[in-house]
């Protein structure tokens, strides 16, 4: 029993790390925090796969240093908090206006989710880089 609780354990990590590696990568050329999915699909698939643990140590620095990038000047925090608010707007768009194409609140509602999960990781990110100033 506790042998195919285990193999379920496994592939149920292995499945989710994949999917967040996939998206990771699409989100490398698209706007999101493609490294850091990246980072999070590595990390589950070794914990499925032990062989790939070798590789979550390059894929963490690469992703900490986008990381450090990502809030290194006002520009680009700037850059990141337009895109966020335009995620935002045209969730709202997609949502409200039925005359866009694929119009409806599942494609807004995905829109404001991505523009929510940008400010989060822009927040955790400041954080991690810059401290908390308290």
């Amino acid at each position: 029993m506790a042998r195919s609780v285990e193999s379920v354990r496994r592939v149920a990590l292995g499945a989710l790390g994949a999917v967040l590696v996939l998206v990771g990568v699409a989100l490398l050329v698209l706007p999101g925090p493609g490294l850091l999915l990246v980072f999070a699909g590595v990390v589950l698939l070794s914990r499925a796969v032990p062989a790939l643990d070798r590789y979550v140590g390059p894929v963490r620095r690469q992703a900490m240093r986008g990381v450090e990038e990502s809030v290194s000047s006002p520009w680009r925090i700037a850059g990141s908090v337009t895109a966020g608010l335009c995620l935002v707007g045209a969730g709202l768009v997609w949502g409200l206006v039925p005359r866009v194409p694929f119009a409806g609140w599942g494609t807004g509602a995905s829109l404001i989710l991505s523009g929510l999960v940008l400010f989060t990781l822009l927040a955790w990110s400041y954080r991690r880089v810059h401290g908390d100033r308290r």
